[in-house]
Parts: structure tokens; C-alpha cells; sequence
């Protein structure tokens, strides 16, 4: 599943701006409101839950909150570069500066495994994690987190 499939042109922050855990997560649920028309609260509280659960930072600065809603029609993702790193209760206790959160439908099933397996492997790679850190362009983060690998020669 390429992240094209879940993640618009402006659905890309370069510089977001939160301070902490929870008002980043507060900030994207906004964010993802205006991109989907869905509640901003009914978002947030569904990535609240899911983090009550343990933190979806997933180590080398990144976190993938994700969560499920029943008024949502489809998978769609918001990706945020934060200004300054943050305590994300990560799994290795490193700050997070890489976000994607992930909205599904309740049905959504492996779609949902598909995309975050997919963003996992994006922001996993050395090296497109560090030229997501070192551009504050929308359009190049953008095009960074949506291109096509190519597949290697043998």
C-alpha cells in the first residue's frame, strides 16, 4: 500500500510546534478534523485510548498513534515534523520528532496492518528519516513519505 493511498498534500506539517505528548496528539486531532471533517475530540480520544494501552513510539525518534472511529470512511494519515523533539514515553525513552498518525475506519481490518506496517517501514529507513528531519518544505516531506521505492537490482 503506497502512503499516497492515505496521506494528501496537505495532510504534511513541517514544523508543528507542541511542547508535549498530549498536545501534540491534541494539535494533529485538530489537524486531522480539518483535513477529514470528523471531531477533532472524537479523534483525540480515540488516539488517547489507544495510547493508554503503551506509547506508539516506536523508537529512533518516530511514533505512529493511530486509532479507529466508526463515523470514518477511510484510512487517512497526517505526517508532523516536530520543531523540538518530545517525551513520547517511547519504547527506547528517546524524544520524538517524526509523527504519522493513523485514522481508520472501525471495519478497516488489515488495511489498517497494511498502512501502519507501511509507514513503520518508511520511517524505519535511516536514510529517509534523516531527510524528513533536514527539510522544513511541505512539499518535499510530502513527496519523500509518498515515493515509490525502487526495487533493487540482484
Amino acid at each position: 500500500m503506497p502512503l499516497s493511498d492515505v496521506l494528501a498534500a496537505d495532510a504534511v506539517i513541517s514544523a508543528l510546534k507542541a511542547q508535549t505528548k498530549k498536545q501534540a496528539l491534541l494539535e494533529l486531532s485538530e489537524y486531522a478534523s480539518i483535513v477529514s471533517g470528523l471531531s477533532a475530540h472524537e479523534i483525540n480520544e480515540s488516539l488517547t485510548q489507544r495510547e493508554r494501552l503503551g506509547s506508539t513510539g516506536i523508537g529512533n525518534g518516530i511514533a505512529i498513534p493511530h486509532g479507529k472511529l466508526a463515523k470514518a470512511t477511510h484510512l487517512f494519515g497526517i505526517f508532523a515534523r516536530l520543531d523540538k523533539p518530545i517525551d513520547f514515553e517511547a519504547l527506547d525513552g528517546e524524544p520524538v520528532d517524526l509523527i504519522f498518525l493513523l485514522i481508520a475506519p472501525e471495519k478497516a481490518g488489515a488495511d489498517h496492518l497494511k498502512a501502519l506496517s507501511r509507514v513503520a517501514r518508511i520511517l524505519r529507513d535511516p536514510a529517509i528519516a534523516q531527510k524528513l528531519r533536514g527539510t522544513h518544505d511541505q512539499a518535499a516531506l510530502f513527496a519523500l513519505l509518498t515515493q515509490v521505492p525502487t526495487p533493487h537490482a540482484a
